[in-house]
């Protein structure tokens, strides 16, 4: 087994991407609440906003019928399918030790969000996550102790992770997704010199959600929340 490198969290998450996919619908408060109860200590969504202002979470953004396709911007939220949650129906299913991971899909979505959110009590356990870092950089001092995370690929960053990791930690941004195949244990280390929170995401086979744990990935995104509840216990033994 190869040797555990300590996270920089405290504890480490296991988020459920858009809840537990791998047995229900995704995006649904059964899939969330279903994941919660195999053991995962955080919940994975994207984030759209509705006509009338309203934050709801799907992955695509669109309503489809048998016609055609529309985004969610262009419905009120009573019109929307039933199946589809607001942001405000997570916050009331989860307890004070969940973190959520949200995907800021519409940045019109953003100003409404981070309202809130700060308007709850446990501002550190929500990460906002977006793949512009320039939009990120505008709300960074705006959001309190919201997390903000920066969804990128290690082949994206010019000049290089160290030179990145810096100018993260400079603009206030304090958290990094990447695909988990883009990891190892020095690029996790590297940004934990920077106090930079290291995500990785595509996490599905028990060994690889292991292998992710030991290597000091804050956190890990998995469709499997069963496998994700697993390995983090098989950790804490260690």
């Amino acid at each position: 087994m190869q040797q555990r490198i300590a996270p920089l969290l405290a504890r480490q998450i296991g988020f459920a991407h858009r809840g537990a996919r791998a047995h229900v619908r995704e995006n649904t408060l059964e899939a969330f609440a279903l994941a919660l109860r195999l053991g995962a200590n955080g919940l994975e969504s994207d984030v759209w906003v509705t006509r009338d202002g309203i934050c709801v979470l799907d992955h695509d953004g669109v309503v489809k019928n048998r016609f055609r396709s529309r985004p969610i911007a262009e419905f009120n939220r009573t019109e929307l399918p039933q199946w589809i949650p607001t942001v405000s129906d997570l916050i009331a299913l989860i307890d004070s030790e969940i973190h959520i991971s949200l995907d800021v899909k519409d940045t019109h979505a953003m100003p409404g969000l981070v309202d809130l959110l700060m308007s709850q009590q446990r501002c550190s356990q929500y990460w906002l996550c977006h793949p512009d870092v320039k939009f990120l950089q505008q709300w960074v001092g705006r959001v309190g102790a919201i997390n903000l995370v920066h969804s990128t690929r290690l082949s994206a960053m010019k000049g290089g992770p160290e030179r990145y990791a810096a100018s993260l930690a400079e603009m206030g941004v304090r958290c990094v997704n990447m695909p988990f195949a883009d990891w190892n244990g020095g690029l996790v280390a590297l940004f934990h010199r920077f106090n930079i929170y290291a995500f990785g995401w595509n996490l599905q086979f028990p060994e690889v959600i292991q292998s992710g744990l030991l290597m000091g990935l804050d956190g890990v995104f998995s469709d499997w929340s069963d496998r994700l509840a697993d390995e983090m216990q098989r950790i804490t033994v260690l």
